[in-house]
């Protein structure tokens, strides 16, 4: 039995924005919870949109990854094609458009893998995984600052994908979990 069903959700007595950047706001919400505790919580507010994480698949075990700049780290790392979802976009376009964007290709199969959060206790964001097959050349421009380095690996080397320095995002890393298992079943 789920044991979830049984929790109630705290009330928000009150919610405020306590920052704001171009990219983040910050909101400060004072929660009650069931047994009469209140605490306060900071989150970062997301768009609500949600975005897109691609593993593409150039045939049956080849995987197609990108090499990007991250501010976060202030470095540069392996992984999938993703990016947000536009306003009023499906996610299963949203996919396709990031595939043209960032590997200049399109896929005539978009398979739906599993849907993750990010940090759910401070940040509401979620992130669709979709797994692609069927490529084509399509081409759209993208908004990345510089061309991103395309890198193609065998999934049935998937340790060694695990053990470079640069492939270690999380989402990445459990969208290459999840694709190998559901390709695992398929033969």
């Amino acid at each position: 039995m789920d044991k979830s069903a049984k929790l109630k959700l705290p009330e928000i007595l009150a919610s405020k924005e306590v920052a704001k950047s171009r990219l983040v706001t910050v909101e400060q919400i004072e929660l009650k919870f069931s047994n009469d505790e209140l605490r306060s919580y900071e989150k970062i507010k997301g768009a609500g949109r949600g975005a897109v994480l691609i593993v593409p698949m150039l045939d049956d075990d080849t995987l197609i990854l990108i090499r990007e700049y991250c501010a976060g780290t202030h470095s540069y790392q392996l992984g999938f094609p993703k990016g947000l979802i536009d306003a009023g976009e499906e996610p299963i376009v949203a996919a396709n458009r990031e595939l043209q964007e960032e590997i200049k290709m399109a896929a005539t199969k978009l398979t739906y893998v599993h849907k993750v959060s990010l940090a759910p206790a401070f940040f509401n964001a979620t992130m669709e995984i979709f797994m692609a097959s069927g490529l084509y050349e399509s081409a759209l421009e993208g908004d990345e600052p510089e061309p991103l380095q395309i890198v193609h690996w065998k999934l049935s080397d998937y340790k060694n994908l695990l053990a470079q320095p640069d492939f270690t995002e999380a989402r990445s890393i459990s969208a290459l979990m999840l694709v190998k298992d559901i390709l695992k079943g398929h033969k």
